[in-house]
């Protein structure tokens, strides 16, 4: 057995696992597949015994009881039949019912890293469109096949117990089907897997288009991004025009072969009959049971093809499921409440396990002590905080918080007691009050209202059709830059957390909306352990101390008046920079 076999079946065992809590569906799956075998060549049999034995001796009584025994035969395979299919599909909804919670729980457990380094779109069809494939390993796949298998042994057993001379004329041709079948098999395989690869691929190009579709607009951008989605397109498209032309040629294939198969039937039962050696009533079943012999076989190529994309489908999503890069959450600590006392001590980090973009990095919050972060875009600021999340974990150092490493907090309890209001606010598809509570339970409307009032964003929202249950956009498109920013310092206040943390909070607002936004701050930071990222200096003035940032190191840090006394010191450089832009407007 060859690597990619051995791969195949170690996929199925752990796609088949996943039944485990369905072990009833499973067994009932399994039990009609068993019964379905003979009860489907029910039919053809009593169509033979009806010709031989009643038709020709004038029996009329005996027709009607015969037909009666075909109405009745009819009904019971249907009967089992539908609650096959109904079984298997309700067994293969289920399990990618469970599958599809346990990917996005995973999902939301891993290191922001995998979202640095992975289209959304490639997640969207991982936790979608593959999922929903691993479906047909249960619907069209093992099971299925299992059924068509002992169909085909069950018709094969009947067909010579009637006539084994017949059955093996009519099996000359079943060489070339096989051969046909494991070419078609092989053929689609590869052009399935074309087809999965594109259609990633083209979810990723989509999503990622939609969501920038303000800078394609801006740039003028329409008519090159429509030639690369044209692009994409055609490859996809010709992916699938390529499977279907394989099926096209595939059973017409069959249909030669199993035509070929029924005129040697007839020719040689013809003579059979004629020679007394092959009764009437077994040539007219033999049609039959060639039927129930080659649809199976032509099927069962088919949902081979079926059950291994399912397979790699389950293959990329249990890589998924296999990625180790999350925040191990080992911790125990998970205290109520926290002071608010940070230390970083001399924290390396780097994204790449190379390029360290924070050096040696050193600096303590005392409990209730405003900071602020300063320096260039790529100075380690927003790094910083993102560490202090456990967001990723660092390479060597130690961050604590009230003299405990924060690797040995449990992970939901640190992050509930940190709250960052960063400057791209992030609103969901749902009401002003979803996007604050983020639907938990715990908070209550009145909770809301009340933080909104003391925020000062009350009236605003208030002022908004429905007030608190408007119907905000996706990503709050409705809504202005400042109101998206003032739900953002509602939804940290109601969480009421110990540290806070504001990422560029004001840059991307107008003046007259920044009046509203500094007073917001300076009620959320009143008391509570705060870290203030900007670039504006004017919007740090309530801070204690300032750390100023380069290239990943600590250059400078105390106090705004200690820090400007600095000759040619970074801070004061760019306190100067902006004081004379500020007196040149």
């Amino acid at each position: 057995m060859d690597t990619s076999n051995r791969l195949n079946v170690n996929v199925l065992g752990r796609v088949l696992t996943l039944a485990k809590p369905y072990k009833g569906l499973f067994a009932l799956a399994a039990v009609l597949a068993v019964v379905l075998a003979p009860v489907g060549i029910l039919r053809p049999y009593l169509v033979q015994v009806m010709v031989d034995d009643y038709i020709f001796q004038y029996d009329l009584p005996g027709m009607i009881k015969i037909l009666g025994y075909l109405f009745a035969a009819l009904l019971l395979e249907s009967g089992f039949r539908y609650f096959f299919i109904y079984d298997t599909n309700l067994l293969g909804q289920s399990v990618i019912r469970d599958l599809r919670v346990s990917i996005f729980n995973h999902i939301t457990s891993l290191r922001l890293s995998y979202f640095d380094r992975t289209p959304i779109g490639t997640s969207t069809t991982r936790t979608i469109n593959d999922i929903e494939t691993i479906n047909t390993v249960f619907s069209e796949g093992v099971i299925t096949i299992l059924a068509d298998m002992l169909s085909l042994i069950a018709v094969l057993g009947i067909m010579f117990y009637t006539s084994w001379k017949l059955t093996l004329v009519c099996l000359i041709t079943l060489p070339f089907l096989i051969i046909s079948s494991y070419i078609f098999k092989e053929k689609v395989k590869s052009a399935f897997q074309k087809v999965r690869t594109q259609i990633s691929r083209m979810n990723a190009f989509m999503q990622e288009r939609i969501s920038g579709m303000r800078v394609v607009q801006i740039f003028n951008a329409e008519q090159q991004e429509m030639d690369k989605f044209r692009q994409i397109n055609h490859e996809y498209t010709t992916a699938n025009l390529n499977s279907i032309l394989y099926y096209a040629v595939f059973f017409a294939v069959v249909e030669i072969i199993s035509a070929a198969s029924l005129g040697l039937m007839v020719w040689w039962g013809a003579r059979g009959v004629i020679g007394g050696e092959v009764t009437l009533g077994a040539l007219v079943a033999f049609p039959i049971y060639l039927g129930m012999l080659f649809r199976p076989i032509r099927m069962l190529a088919d949902k081979f093809n079926t059950m291994q994309m399912g397979l790699v489908a389950a293959e990329r999503v249990f890589n998924l499921l296999d990625r180790s890069d999350r925040i191990e959450n080992t911790g125990s600590h998970a205290p109520d409440r926290i002071r608010g006392e940070v230390a970083f001590k001399n924290v390396w980090f780097a994204y790449n396990e190379e390029d360290y973009v924070l050096r040696d990095v050193s600096f303590q919050i005392e409990k209730g002590e405003t900071i602020a972060l300063v320096g260039s875009t790529g100075s380690g600021k927003t790094t910083i905080i993102n560490l202090l999340n456990r967001f990723y974990d660092i390479q060597k150092g130690a961050i604590e918080i009230d003299g405990e490493n924060i690797q040995n907090y449990e992970l939901r309890a640190l992050r509930r007691r940190i709250a960052i209001v960063l400057q791209d606010v992030f609103l969901f598809t749902g009401t002003v009050l979803e996007n604050i509570t983020l639907r938990d339970d715990s908070i209550s409307r009145e909770t809301v209202i009340e933080s909104a009032k003391m925020i000062g964003a009350h009236e605003f929202i208030e002022r908004l059709p429905g007030g608190y249950d408007y119907n905000v956009q996706e990503r709050g498109a409705t809504l202005s830059m400042g109101q998206r920013q003032l739900i953002s310092f509602v939804r940290a206040l109601v969480f009421n957390p110990d540290i806070l943390i504001l990422d560029e909070a004001t840059s991307s607002v107008d003046p007259e909306t920044e009046g509203v936004i500094q007073y917001a701050i300076e009620q959320l930071i009143a008391k509570r352990t705060s870290i203030i990222i900007a670039h504006r200096l004017s919007t740090i003035r309530h801070a204690s101390r300032i750390v100023v940032m380069q290239k990943g190191q600590v250059v400078e840090y105390g106090s705004h008046d200690e820090l400007v006394q600095i000759k040619e010191g970074h801070y004061r450089k760019l306190y100067e920079m902006q004081f004379l832009e500020v007196s040149e407007q």
